[in-house]
């Protein structure tokens, strides 16, 4: 069977050791669009991802990518007890938890677990939960993502339980717009996420979409972005965790709309693809930014 549960459930993955420098912590930062807006060039605010002074900070979401930024291959998926092809994937939903501000250079190791899979009947989601720790033995973050796998579920397993975020039923206290750029998917992958469904006509139309998408960590990455300018007053150690489900695809050269809502549990926030034959799609859903103290 594709998808065998008893094996996967629990089994870990190889450690990873890696490193990172404030050029990649740049490199980041620039691929999720900022410094991109006019003035931005000469704006204290924005200099502070995009500029190697002693004013630069790390989006928290950085520690999603750090241990695989230098990768130059398509993401593998030998997982164990899981025999699945690259085109059936698409991200599911992902969430890191800061336990201090992120430096921006630094060495760590990553271990990892498949802690849990869904039978949606149709697709199968696989979750996997991961711990940074610093060289010196320091609890850096927790990661915790899955993937939804087309065609693989049916096997009798748990449908899993919804972890809704309700948004209040008033205006937004943030609502801003970004532009993708038609190149900010190909910029993206240089993050080390080279899967061709991001670059690829070809591959995309055989995953099943008309064109290339943008990466969902990349708007994923884009609305904390804009949040932490909108909202925590472009500090970006103020996040003490975010996550949310990617709820449908943008493509490069569409306009995210990102709604935000300060609640007594953090920032809840949605995306949308703003304007176009596509207005009102959804992009990101159930997302909540936690704020420190």
């Amino acid at each position: 069977m594709p998808i065998d549960p008893s094996v996967a459930i629990g089994a870990a993955l190889p450690d990873r050791a890696f490193a990172w420098t404030a050029s990649d912590v740049l490199l980041y930062h620039l691929a999720l669009g900022a410094g991109s807006r006019d003035g931005d060039n000469v704006s204290a605010a924005a200099l502070r991802y995009t500029y190697d002074s002693p004013e630069l900070q790390v989006l928290p979401s950085f520690g999603v990518v750090a241990p695989t930024f230098h990768a130059t291959d398509p993401p593998p998926l030998d997982l164990p007890g899981c025999e699945i092809d690259l085109a059936q994937v698409v991200h599911g939903a992902q969430e890191i938890q800061v336990h201090a501000p992120l430096p921006t250079a630094g060495s760590a190791t990553l271990s990892t677990r498949i802690n849990d899979v869904w039978d949606k009947g149709k697709a199968a989601v696989i979750w996997q939960e991961g711990v940074a720790v610093s060289d010196e033995g320091a609890k850096l973050w927790t990661v915790r993502s899955s993937i939804f796998v087309r065609g693989e579920g049916g096997f009798g397993g748990s449908r899993g339980a919804a972890t809704a975020v309700p948004v209040p039923e008033r205006p937004a206290d943030l609502a801003t717009t970004y532009r993708v750029t038609p190149q900010q998917a190909l910029l993206y992958r240089l993050c080390g996420d080279r899967n061709p469904l991001h670059a690829d006509p070809a591959f995309a139309e055989r995953a099943g979409f008309p064109a290339p998408i943008l990466h969902g960590l990349c708007t994923w990455g884009i609305a904390l972005r804009e949040i932490a300018d909108g909202l925590l007053d472009g500090d970006a150690s103020r996040v003490a965790g975010y996550r949310a489900r990617f709820a449908g695809v943008v493509f490069p050269g569409e306009t995210l709309r990102v709604s935000a809502w300060r609640t007594d549990a953090g920032i809840a926030l949605e995306a949308t693809v703003a304007g176009g034959t596509r207005d009102g799609a959804p992009a990101l859903a159930d997302g909540l930014v936690e704020v420190r103290a």
